[in-house]
């Protein structure tokens, strides 16, 4: 029985674990840094797997902590949403005190892996901590204003490969963040339109105007455009030394037609089953666009 116990005991904390750092989002804020990674380094002779895997930790533990300290933070409004209430510190199965631990344990560890990468790495690692713990989470509650604010930590990942690869922000860098900053807006608006009566049981504010009207629904598509104009920038030979080739570009073109299609579609339709399709197709964009951006870098 004792061993039994201990069995359904540690599969516990591991489930609570995996809820309190989100792992499925941690997983893939860690395959946005390591595509980064990808395009950063010069070939597949400079890949270092002692930098890969710090990387790759020290990512999840950076995304680990945030979302472990927001759990805290938000554990009364988590238990009034029906997405959120059987969370770990929601539902009462860990104790706030306890997660705060583990938080603050995952940014040690993040902070030090990122810093025996390079103290830039450390850096933006801490600052995504600090923005998304500090600014967006209060303000979720305040104004929708709180989506751009999270879109910053949120588009540093993408951005963090490359620097761990090079020791150096510049243009490419740059251009990394600004492609994933901007399809944090889509994403998040379509999250927001679909859970939108959840949210509002905490009084959340995630939509522009605060509803699920046409002018949510248009911006959505606007910030969808300049997705697309912030992914091609790569092919037009002002990226230093990212770029991509035609074929390449015609893809990424295509991609974004197709994640403009699904918010053109949301405005029509303005359903939450629309908004559900344009998030999952969201998911799958930058994935891809990602993926497409390495392949060309290795082939051409």
């Amino acid at each position: 029985m004792n061993a039994t116990a201990n069995t359904f005991s540690f599969k516990q904390i591991a489930i609570d674990f995996k809820e309190i750092t989100k792992a499925g989002l941690a997983i893939s804020v860690v395959f946005s840094s390591i595509a980064g990674y990808l395009l950063g380094v010069p070939d597949f002779e400079s890949l270092q797997s002692a930098t890969l895997l710090m990387l790759a930790v020290g990512g999840y533990c950076m995304v680990g902590a945030s979302n472990a300290f927001n759990q805290v933070i938000e554990k009364d409004l988590d238990a009034l949403m029906d997405r959120t209430k059987n969370r770990p510190v929601a539902s009462g199965r860990m104790a706030p005190n306890h997660a705060l631990f583990v938080a603050s344990l995952l940014t040690i560890i993040g902070l030090i892996l990122l810093y025996l990468i390079n103290p830039k790495s450390a850096m933006f690692g801490a600052i995504s901590i600090f923005l998304y713990t500090s600014v967006y989470t209060p303000l979720k509650t305040v104004t929708p204003l709180s989506v751009f604010v999270g879109a910053f930590p949120g588009a540093i990942p993408f951005m963090l490969g490359w620097v761990a690869a090079t020791d150096n922000f510049g243009i490419e860098a740059g251009t990394l963040f600004l492609i994933q900053f901007f399809w944090q807006f889509p994403h998040f608006w379509a999250i927001g339109w679909f859970l939108y009566e959840d949210y509002e049981k905490a009084g959340f504010f995630m939509l522009p105007t605060g509803k699920r009207d046409n002018s949510t629904a248009l911006q959505t598509i606007l910030y969808s455009i300049w997705l697309l104009v912030a992914s091609m920038l790569p092919c037009l030979g002002y990226t230093g030394k990212l770029f991509i080739s035609p074929i390449a570009a015609g893809i990424v073109f295509l991609l974004g037609l197709w994640m403009i299609f699904y918010a053109v579609r949301l405005y029509r339709l303005r359903t939450p089953k629309a908004a559900r399709t344009l998030m999952l197709v969201s998911v799958l964009y930058i994935t891809l666009l990602q993926i497409v951006y390495i392949t060309d870098k290795f082939l051409r």
